[in-house]
Order: C-alpha cells, then sequence, then structure tokens
C-alpha cells in the first residue's frame, strides 16, 4: 500500500484562509479518498456564521472539529463541538453552522449501493 502523508494543519490553515476571502464563507479539500470510492475524509473550513444547508447522510460519518466551534442540528438535540471533539453523525437530515471560524475534518463511509 501506498501511503500518502500530508500535513493536515497546514491544510487547514490555507483552507480557513480560503474559506475567510470565499463569498460562500467556505472552502473544502479531499484528503482521502473520493465520491468513488467508499471512505472518504474531507476537511471543510467555514467562516464563522457559515453554514452547509441541510443533506442527507451518505453512511456512517464522524465530525472531527479541528480548529473554531461548530454546531451539528438534526431531529435529534443540536450538539455544539469544539476544537479536539469527535462526534458521529446521526444517520439523519443534518445542517453544520460554524460558530466561529472552523476547520473541520469529515469523515464519510457509504453505504453501499
Amino acid at each position: 500500500m501506498n501511503a500518502e502523508r500530508q500535513d493536515v494543519w497546514g491544510m487547514a490553515r490555507d483552507l480557513a484562509g480560503t474559506a475567510a476571502g470565499a463569498s460562500s464563507g467556505r472552502a473544502a479539500h479531499t484528503v482521502h479518498g473520493g465520491h468513488e470510492t467508499t471512505l472518504r475524509q474531507t476537511a471543510i473550513a467555514l467562516r464563522a456564521g457559515a453554514s452547509l444547508a441541510e443533506h442527507e447522510n451518505p453512511g456512517e460519518a464522524t465530525l472531527l472539529v479541528l480548529e473554531g466551534r461548530v454546531r451539528l442540528t438534526s431531529t435529534a438535540a443540536p450538539q455544539e463541538l469544539g476544537k479536539g471533539e469527535l462526534l458521529a453523525i446521526p444517520a439523519e437530515r443534518h445542517a453544520l453552522e460554524a460558530l466561529e471560524d472552523s476547520v473541520v475534518l469529515l469523515t464519510v463511509a457509504k453505504f453501499p449501493a
């Protein structure tokens, strides 16, 4: 197996800078995998107040906060997470909002088709 090392902290800094200048207040980079693979990891930077609109969960997923503070909302009680906190995302529609400038690592293992 050919492992590719990546500087996640450097990528987080770069994404935060890109998000700060983006009209959407967001920036993302696929760290591992992709839409064609079962496992995908994506770093997402959100400027304070920016959000990801409500969407379906395509499989099992976790959210790790690398920087900042975010709120995940679903039909369950909203969850606020800070730097270093990890949450298994509920298998239901959900949304994500940055309470301050934030970078998260989203890991998704898609359900079989």
